[in-house]
């Protein structure tokens, strides 16, 4: 196994592990599985255009469900996604 070498800064090691393959410094056959319930995921504003009246609609249903409409759409992402990969 290599070394794993001594970073000045989080950017730095982000670009190492980005171009490692960690094969060859982890033994990951020793590997442990590890739950961060406080963990949130990193987010990234995007811009998406989409006609009135889907939004409206969407509005609607999230109303149905108490929830503000921008989290149903992402729960319907979500669920779309995890179907696509999964088939």
């Amino acid at each position: 196994m290599k070394k794993i070498p001594k970073f000045s800064s989080v950017t730095e090691e982000q670009e190492f592990w980005s171009k490692a393959d960690s094969t060859e410094y982890l033994d990951w056959k020793e590997a442990k599985s590890l739950v961060l319930p406080k963990l949130k995921p990193s987010t990234k504003k995007i811009s998406l255009r989409l006609p009135e009246s889907m939004i409206e609609e969407l509005k609607l249903l999230a109303n149905k469900r108490d929830v503000p409409y921008q989290s149903l759409l992402k729960i319907y992402l979500s669920e779309k996604i995890s179907q696509e990969l999964h088939s």
